[in-house]
């Protein structure tokens, strides 16, 4: 009976020590490239989060949520990134600035885009933003989304 309830409790009452460390995690930006490879516009967060969120909102993400779950991801892909930046990770977080841009109405204005991973600190004097990584301009025209 000790062996079973040895095995039962950490089911019942999770430890939550799994995290070595906590840290910010990076946030992903994108901007669209004028022909000369500049930035045409200021920078803007991917799929930034909702200012407020009502309670009939709530009840149904309890249930489901795939956009924060795909937002999920993208913070798993752009932490890869930042420890070792691999192809799929990259191609991902660019697939989704794609269909972003695909969405929108911006999308027609410029024919490059680029995305950053960003760590925003705070210290007395202010905020900060570290770029841990830019991408290589990419193409907006010929992208069809899934």
């Amino acid at each position: 009976m000790l062996k079973t309830l040895s095995l039962i409790l950490p089911v019942l009452l999770p430890s939550w020590r799994f995290f070595q460390t906590i840290e910010p995690s990076p946030r992903v930006q994108w901007a669209q490239l004028s022909k000369g490879g500049a930035a045409a516009g200021d920078w803007q967060e991917l799929r930034p989060r909702p200012m407020s969120v009502t309670a009939r909102q709530m009840l149904v993400r309890l249930f489901w949520n795939a956009p924060r779950n795909d937002a999920l991801f993208v913070v798993s892909c752009a932490e890869r990134i930042t420890e070792n930046p691999t192809a799929h990770c990259i191609t991902e977080i660019t697939r989704r600035v794609l269909e972003d841009l695909t969405h929108g109405a911006e999308g027609k204005a410029a024919s490059a885009a680029q995305f950053r991973l960003v760590f925003i600190s705070r210290d007395d004097t202010g905020i900060y933003q570290d770029i841990l990584f830019q991408s290589d301009p990419f193409p907006t025209a010929g992208f069809v989304p899934r």
